[in-house]
């Protein structure tokens, strides 16, 4: 299966290579979306009839949605991640003054399309570029690339109001997710869904692939436990894309009063849900590559105890560790950087462990969290006293059974029955095998 990945990229950029040709455009010449509209069909021409098909996404598919926008007045929801990878241009590198191919922007894309009118970009937590930290409020602001005003959907206003759809028709969603329930862009996506559905406008999803979709794990979101880091009654590792995932919030009637969204998902091209796939672009500052995307399910429980996962280094969510674990040969200082301006033990030696190098996870692993307690110095002050643990956890639960002392064995078979129930509930809103 790696190898099939491996052959799925070098062929997808081997056709962009020979597609893009003389549409390649200097930064400072001006883009017509127009003008690439064939590498896409050239792209699927070349395609081989076997089994070395490159993944598309929604957004890739711009035969798909752009019919849907023609004429219409659009807001879009998006991020660093909303890039259309078959559509490249070369750029001046000011550091090395040489060239680089890099993917154009949905909004760049959408915003130089003739007959569509893009109105504003939506920003979720981390903002548009992607460089607040995790919790940082985002502010409202304007694309200095395009001129476009940007609204924060992170902080205060976390739902887009009446007052911010009114000059819309259409809303566009395109965001690379990860998988995990505490990932907060399936948050923002229930928000966005809801304000569609109270103001009728058309929300269309730009479908990606989930980079944790190869299993399910994990307690179940109790209702007393709700926030914005775990808003729907769905365990910790939920297996959907966020397209397949918008349709089950309808589906189950989770939004407010139980309203409907319109809603069209374009789905992925030639996806599987259990094959690897890595992420082009790193979806937040501190999930830097493949074992960080891989590791968060289960080291972002740390979250909520006196644990540090790495924030401040250049191994996020790859290492955990504390000032209050026994010396290992491992260890490490966090210090401030891109998306942790003030991290967990900020100057302090951690004692700890790497699993940088660790095999890939095909469920939750609950051996990390034991562990740390067990040989914490100071069990009392392991566990946060805010709640933040019960909200990641989604119940009260597993820090109750970790004090207990229960094994990693005896606490999953506890999830046993929520999650043959979830099997059962998601199965009618998955789009890929």
């Amino acid at each position: 299966m790696r190898l099939t990945l491996f052959k799925n990229t070098v062929l997808l950029f081997l056709f962009l290579g020979i597609s893009c040709g003389s549409t390649n455009k200097p930064d400072n010449e001006p883009f017509k979306a127009e003008d690439n509209d064939s590498i896409v069909q050239d792209l699927y021409k070349k395609e081989d009839s076997t089994e070395t098909k490159p993944i598309l996404t929604g957004a890739d598919q711009t035969e798909k949605y752009l019919p849907l926008l023609n004429g219409k007045r659009a807001g879009i929801v998006a991020n660093q991640t909303s890039v259309l990878n078959v559509l490249q241009r070369k750029v001046i590198n000011e550091n090395t003054m040489g060239s680089e191919t890099v993917s154009h922007h949905i909004v760049d894309y959408l915003h130089n399309y003739k007959n569509i009118e893009v109105k504003k970009v939506f920003a979720p937590e981390h903002g548009f570029r992607g460089t607040a930290d995790a919790g940082e409020v985002v502010k409202d602001g304007l694309d200095t690339k395009t001129g476009l005003p940007i609204v924060s959907l992170y902080g205060n206003n976390k739902k887009p109001t009446a007052e911010q759809l009114k000059d819309l028709d259409v809303v566009v969603f395109d965001i690379q997710d990860v998988g995990a329930r505490f990932y907060t862009y399936i948050s923002s996506l229930h928000y966005v869904m809801e304000a569609c559905a109270e103001n009728n406008i058309l929300l269309i999803i730009l479908d990606r692939p989930n980079p944790n979709g190869h299993y399910i794990d994990g307690p179940i979101l109790e209702p007393e436990h709700k926030s914005f880091i775990g808003m729907h009654p769905i365990p910790v590792v939920h297996g959907m894309t966020i397209g397949e995932y918008a349709q089950m919030i309808n589906g189950e009637g989770w939004l407010a009063n139980k309203t409907q969204c319109k809603l069209t998902v374009i789905p992925i091209k030639n996806y599987k849900r259990k094959m690897p796939y890595s992420l082009p672009i790193k979806p937040s500052p501190n999930l830097p590559n493949d074992a960080a995307i891989n590791l968060y399910p289960s080291l972002c429980f740390f979250e909520g105890t006196n644990i540090s996962v790495g924030r401040g280094t250049e191994l996020q969510f790859q290492i955990y560790g504390s000032p209050f674990l026994p010396a290992t040969d491992f260890s490490f200082t966090p210090k401030p950087n891109e998306g942790a301006k003030y991290p967990k033990h900020e100057n302090k030696l951690c004692n700890g462990y790497d699993l940088s190098e660790a095999k890939r996870l095909n469920s939750i692993n609950l051996s990390y969290l034991i562990s740390a307690y067990n040989n914490s110095e100071n069990k009392s002050d392991f566990f946060n006293s805010n709640g933040f643990f019960t909200k990641l956890a989604g119940t009260k639960k597993l820090q109750q059974q970790i004090e207990a002392g229960l094994s990693e064995a005896q606490i999953k078979a506890t999830w046993k029955s929520g999650l043959d129930n979830f099997y059962v509930e998601r199965e009618k809103y998955l789009l890929y095998n």
